[in-house]
């Protein structure tokens, strides 16, 4: 039996998940990646340098006024496309894992993936920290691998191209406090695991 997908969503502030089948847990779309990114170890293309201009020759008589530049239209910051896994609190983990293995499996790069949890840390989280918060987040700023981090700590982590959130418990208010941080750290794409009325509900309060 196939696996369900995840359409991509409208770029819109509600995320309707599609229907999905109970058996399985819904597969997200790996979204969109950026041209020409290389991998860890792998030097990216090099640009030739553009050929050089020949300087323009001199006019006789009076030269006219240079009109204005007209001005550069204004570019709004990078919407993340966001997309909705349905699960409960206790499977949202193993679904933000299964999403994490398509991503890499579609040709992401390990350090553009942070995972955010609103309850219990992932094991790597927890396996990490006990070595203590300086060698934790020493491997935050490496960024050539996934990280794992509690959503209380979202500022601190900041932002990668593919932010993924497990909504799998924690204080009530947990999942309305990371998601808007969570987007705006997002580059290009935002998936959250979780129950679909509560996430939705977040995202319809404006997130």
């Amino acid at each position: 039996m196939e696996e369900p997908q995840i359409h991509e969503s409208a770029q819109g502030p509600r995320v309707t998940p599609a229907a999905s089948r109970t058996a399985q847990t819904p597969r997200p779309v790996p979204g969109p990646r950026p041209a020409a990114v290389p991998r860890p170890g792998r030097p990216g293309p090099v640009r030739p340098a553009p050929p050089a201009q020949r300087a323009p020759q001199a006019t006789p008589g009076p030269v006219p006024a240079a009109a204005p530049a007209p001005a550069a239209p204004s570019v709004s910051a990078t919407v993340p496309q966001v997309q909705l896994i349905p699960a409960s609190a206790e499977g949202a983990l193993d679904a933000a894992e299964e999403a994490v293995d398509l991503l890499l499996d579609a040709g992401r790069a390990p350090g553009d993936v942070l995972v955010l949890t609103t309850g219990d840390p992932h094991p790597w989280a927890a396996h990490e920290l006990s070595f203590g918060e300086a060698a934790y987040w020493a491997l935050h700023a490496a960024g050539d691998d996934v990280f794992y981090a509690d959503a209380a700590q979202a500022r601190r982590a900041g932002g990668r191209p593919v932010v993924v959130v497990a909504a799998n418990g924690g204080p009530a208010d947990a999942l309305a406090a990371v998601l808007p941080l969570a987007r705006a750290g997002a580059g290009a794409l935002l998936v959250v695991c979780g129950e679909t009325a509560l996430v939705n509900s977040v995202l319809g309060a404006g997130v």
